[in-house]
């Protein structure tokens, strides 16, 4: 990789960068406004009227404007008509035009300046819809083999890397924003209870329309591989050559087709998980939008129990007093002291240890545990034994075909239920609390999907139906009210039929 040393960009930190940096702000103004070639009374005449600069000569400018061609900044076009004076005829009268790196150089420190110094970002739910909507017309191309132009395939090409690039800015900018101090100190605000519906509101309704969507384009991401993009690859670069005017070789199209795939697979990790990392940018970005909105939840609770702190129970304890006061008995003035204020000198032990992985298992169906409490002293010391390593291969073959049968029991128990692919709530008499919790969690993941189809831990495809009507749900450890849902199993041909 041959980096060579940017001269264009000297002017920034020179000595005389102020009288330099407005020269080259009055060119990128006027190139904005489609003049490109500029007189030298133009600059003066317009430094002059900023009045930064009243007291600066007119010989000092020229002086300034060819170290601006040295470093590459400006291109001098002489003029070749006849010189009106004296003066014009000895300087040799010059245009000046800048260049392409003093350009993008003033466009990013106008952008800059224009910006908040705090982070910004949006999350816009239409962006995902547009990328989605392009690789359909992809897909149509690659995959179902339309025939379309080369500058219909550029076209496309750009319009996907534009709005690739607009998520990725979009939503890297608001990552930043809510991890930056400045939101965690607004956070702490009574200012900020006013806002807090809206803004909750606003990331549910992202979360819920991103769900739905990333799947989708991961699904279509999956059949797009890169060894079915090259021949449109091709496409977009026979299109771009065109308007070139040098003569592109085979081994320079060799080249941007592999520029192309690597953009191709930036997106792929963006949306879909690879090998090397656990989490794809989509999967990052819904658990950061879920984390904000869970710190905004616990902040909001907390300024309510601060200002519940300072409310007057007086009324409360009032009718607490009355309340004790008809009672007839001591006992049931001990169930009414227990049920109001707890247990006198209650101790709590925080065990460190995790008995099971499962996060459906109640309390009493662990084994107790023995914790060991250890000297509040300064000078103790734990002693330390020498230890051996110990192989526990047995131990975690005998926990994963645990886990193994655990999984089976309740696969086994899914199909005890199910007839013709449909598993029907209303016709199921009584149902295993571990079963009736997986299907809970399956209607829990359909109401993201727009299609309600979701992908089960165990594999299978499944398309939830809801209905209007109610059913009790019967099991061993009581009944639940819900809605009659219906699990329609889906085959792999069934999928695309559906979606």
């Amino acid at each position: 990789m041959g980096l060579k040393k940017v001269k264009e960009a000297a002017y920034l930190t020179a000595e005389n960068h102020q009288r330099y940096r407005a020269i080259l702000r009055y060119f990128f103004i006027q190139h904005e406004r489609m003049q490109e070639y500029i007189y030298p009374e133009e600059i003066y005449n317009y430094l002059k009227s900023t009045g930064d600069f009243s007291e600066f000569e007119e010989d000092s400018l020229y002086l300034d404007l060819d170290q601006l061609v040295r470093w590459g900044n400006l291109i001098p076009r002489q003029e070749m008509g006849s010189p009106r004076t004296i003066e014009e005829y000895k300087k040799k009268r010059f245009r000046y035009q800048p260049t392409p790196y003093t350009i993008e150089f003033e466009r990013l420190l106008s952008e800059m300046e224009n910006r908040n110094e705090s982070f910004g970002g949006a999350l816009e739910r239409t962006q995902f819809d547009r990328v989605y909507h392009l690789l359909q017309e992809l897909e149509g191309v690659v995959i179902k083999e339309q025939t379309i132009s080369d500058e219909k395939a550029s076209r496309l090409w750009d319009d996907l890397q534009n709005h690739f690039r607009q998520i990725v800015e979009s939503t890297s900018g608001y990552i930043a924003y809510i991890s930056s101090e400045e939101v965690e100190e607004r956070m702490k605000t009574e200012a900020f209870l006013a806002y807090k519906d809206r803004f909750t509101r606003y990331l549910r309704e992202f979360i819920r329309a991103m769900q739905s969507t990333s799947e989708q384009i991961k699904s279509l991401l999956a059949v797009l591989s890169e060894k079915k993009m090259t021949e449109f690859f091709r496409q977009v670069h026979t299109h771009k050559s065109k308007s070139l005017l040098e003569e592109t070789s085979d081994f320079n199209e060799s080249e941007v087709v592999l520029e192309y795939i690597e953009r191709w697979r930036t997106l792929q990790k963006w949306f879909r998980s690879s090998q090397s990392f656990s989490k794809s940018e989509s999967e990052i970005l819904l658990d950061r939008t879920t984390e904000a909105i869970r710190k905004i939840t616990q902040v909001v609770q907390r300024m309510g129990e601060r200002n519940q702190n300072f409310r007057s129970r007086r009324e409360e304890y009032l009718y607490l007093a009355e309340w004790f006061s008809s009672l007839e008995t001591i006992d049931d003035a001990h169930k009414l002291y227990s049920a109001a204020f707890g247990m006198d000198h209650t101790r709590h032990f925080f065990i460190d240890q995790n008995p099971t992985d499962n996060i459906y298992t109640a309390t009493w169906e662990c084994e107790p545990m023995t914790f060991e409490t250890k000297p509040m002293l300064r000078t103790y010391r734990q002693r330390s034994t020498p230890g051996a390593v110990i192989d526990r291969s047995e131990k975690r073959k005998i926990a994963r075909e645990l886990y193994l049968k655990e999984k089976q029991l309740e696969r086994e128990g899914i199909e005890r239920h199910m007839c013709d692919r449909l598993i029907e709530l209303d016709k199921v008499e009584n149902i295993e609390p571990n079963v009736r919790q997986i299907f809970l969690s399956w209607i829990g993941k359909a109401m993201g999907q727009e299609d309600q189809i979701i992908q089960t831990e165990f594999g299978m495809r499944v398309k939830v139906i809801m209905k209007e009507e109610r059913i009790v749900l019967r099991s061993i450890d009581g009944d639940l009210n819900m809605p009659n849902v219906t699990f329609e199993l889906l085959e792999d041909k069934g999928v695309t039929g559906h979606a």
